[in-house]
């Protein structure tokens, strides 16, 4: 399989458990790992074929700029199913940094799910 990184996205969103964290939105930094299957585009040279990652970047920072999620968990879970209805993707990795959660150290969570886990699918023996 192929994949597309997309690092260091930088955003922002109303996230957390405390009511002051609901008062402004929050800096974020994301990373996007998108598994998929390239073999059209190698062909094709068409973008068409392949994933249109600033397309992706763009909706991304859409959504979070857009949520109101109390726990980062939620938050990657919902780009998470944003991604797979939009792309042909296979499995989607996100890490997600709040860099002002934790004073003298960085909060960061890491979420990976395939499209048979999101749909309930079972694989396939």
């Amino acid at each position: 399989m192929d994949k597309v990184r997309v690092e260091a996205i930088e955003t922002q969103a109303v996230i957390g458990v405390y009511e002051f964290e609901h008062l402004a939105p929050q800096p974020l930094i994301l990373d996007l790992e998108l598994t998929t299957d390239f073999s059209r585009a190698f062909i094709s040279d068409d973008l068409y074929d392949a994933l249109d990652y600033d397309a992706i970047t763009q909706q991304v920072r859409v959504f979070c700029e857009t949520s109101r999620y109390q726990l980062l968990e939620t938050l990657a879970g919902g780009i998470i199913t944003l991604l797979m209805d939009h792309y042909p993707v296979d499995k989607i990795a996100v890490t997600i940094r709040k860099p002002n959660a934790l004073s003298g150290a960085l909060a960061t969570i890491w979420c990976e799910r395939t499209r048979a886990q999101m749909t309930g699918e079972r694989p396939l023996p």
